[in-house]
């Protein structure tokens, strides 16, 4: 059976997949802390909501459509703290590219989330790319910003001790 803490965590997770793909960047207030740690693939780690809020934008500005798929929630809750691992698909759309305007991309979001006056929120966000296909001209749309692969899998992670939902919160 569903808690709410649950169920409002896993509401908060989808919400993010929705304003990537509205560009509503002030939904992110509703998602993250204003201290969020979120690492999504070296260079890109931010440290802080609005830096977090504005690079996103410029990333996906130039994109005609993305969509984020999350599933697979698995959440769990200790007082006011809680992690959630949850699988991703990313699809993003950008016709000004030569050749197929499509990227493909799959991986794992592994959160820590804190209880606030204001709801749940996530405090540390690592995003994984474990695979992708098409275009990767698409995906690039600041010149040298790419997302690279992840070299390591959910299984390596694991037995390193880095997977939330396995190891704390």
């Amino acid at each position: 059976m569903l808690n709410n803490d649950v169920i409002e965590i896993t509401q908060l997770i989808n919400l993010y997949g929705i304003a990537v793909d509205s560009q509503s960047w002030s939904l992110f207030d509703q998602i993250f802390t204003r201290d969020v740690d979120a690492f999504f693939s070296a260079p890109a780690h931010w440290y802080d909501l609005e830096s977090f809020k504005r690079d996103f934008a410029d990333f996906h500005k130039p994109f005609d459509a993305t969509q984020h798929c999350m599933m697979n929630h698995v959440i769990k809750v200790e007082g006011d703290r809680a992690a959630a691992l949850t699988y991703g698909t990313w699809r993003l759309v950008r016709k000004a590219t030569d050749g197929n305007p499509l990227w493909d991309g799959s991986g794992w979001y592994d959160d820590e989330l804190t209880k606030t006056n204001e709801g749940w929120r996530i405090k540390k966000r690592v995003c994984r790319i474990i695979w992708w296909v098409g275009n990767p001209m698409v995906n690039e749309t600041i010149p040298g910003v790419k997302f690279e692969l992840e070299t390591t899998s959910l299984r390596e992670q694991r037995a390193a001790g880095n997977i939330g939902v396995l190891t704390g919160p």
